[in-house]
């Protein structure tokens, strides 16, 4: 019988504010994404929920050994996987599908996968994309991701999930914290990472998934940032992560 390991995210509530009822609904409601279906490791599946605070995110899915050292991405929404947003540019008055350096979106997961592009930045552009078998469409509710590691993997190893949403403001990441950085402008309170070891060796039937950190505001290290006091609505965009691993 296979060995199955469960890992299972549970994010405390920052913040005393009911969610809406869309929210509730949109908890409840999941798309499907599947990817590296041709890989030849372990099935990895990885049911986000919602939280209170979802609304367009976007994330990162990746494993490393104990060591910290990068393997492989699991899964990356298109958008960051290429370097092309659906609203990358408003030049003629009207969002339009465009070219977009966001280098504080996903600053933790592009440093360690470690591709240096022509502009200096560590995130995928139109030259250097991921490969199309490691993402797909945005999801924008509950989703259940589908990967397969490309081989083998240590007997210990870890799997990340960063997450970060556009102009998420609070009392503390303000507006005019840090003048004249657009990026920074663009993202407000930082990416957020997760992450869980798994011991092939050592089988346990759940892992829970901590936050451990937060990224760079506008990306300019991969430094991973442990103070979490004061983050807020950031905590609250996903309210459980379940990962399943199925090994061969």
């Amino acid at each position: 019988m296979k060995n199955i390991i469960i890992i299972i995210a549970v994010i405390a509530s920052a913040c005393s504010s009911k969610p809406s009822s869309s929210n509730l609904v949109q908890n409840k409601e999941f798309v499907d994404v599947v990817t590296n279906s041709s890989g030849s490791g372990p099935l990895v599946e990885l049911k986000f929920y919602g939280g209170p605070s979802l609304y367009y995110p976007l994330m990162a899915v990746w494993l490393e050994d104990e060591g910290g050292n990068y393997i492989q991405t699991l899964f990356v929404p298109r958008s960051i996987a290429t370097g092309v947003f659906k609203y990358g540019s408003n030049a003629s008055g009207k969002w339009t599908e465009a070219p977009k350096r966001a280098p504080q979106t996903l600053p933790y997961w592009s440093h360690k996968r470690g591709i240096k592009v022509s502009d200096g930045l560590y995130m995928p552009d139109q030259e250097n994309p991921v490969p199309d078998a490691y993402s797909g469409a945005t999801p924008t509710t509950s989703f259940t991701l589908t990967a397969r590691a490309d081989g083998a993997l240590p007997s210990k190893f870890r799997v990340l999930f960063e997450i970060n949403q556009n102009w998420d403001w609070n009392e503390y990441w303000t507006n005019d914290k840090f003048p004249g950085d657009v990026n920074y402008l663009n993202s407000a309170q930082p990416a957020l990472v997760y992450e869980s070891t798994v011991e092939s060796g050592n089988l346990q039937n759940r892992y829970i998934m901590k936050p451990v950190g937060h990224s760079h505001p506008s990306g300019q290290t991969g430094e991973l940032f442990t103070d979490l006091g004061t983050l807020t609505t950031a905590l609250q965009i996903a309210d459980s992560i379940v990962v399943r691993v199925r090994k061969q």
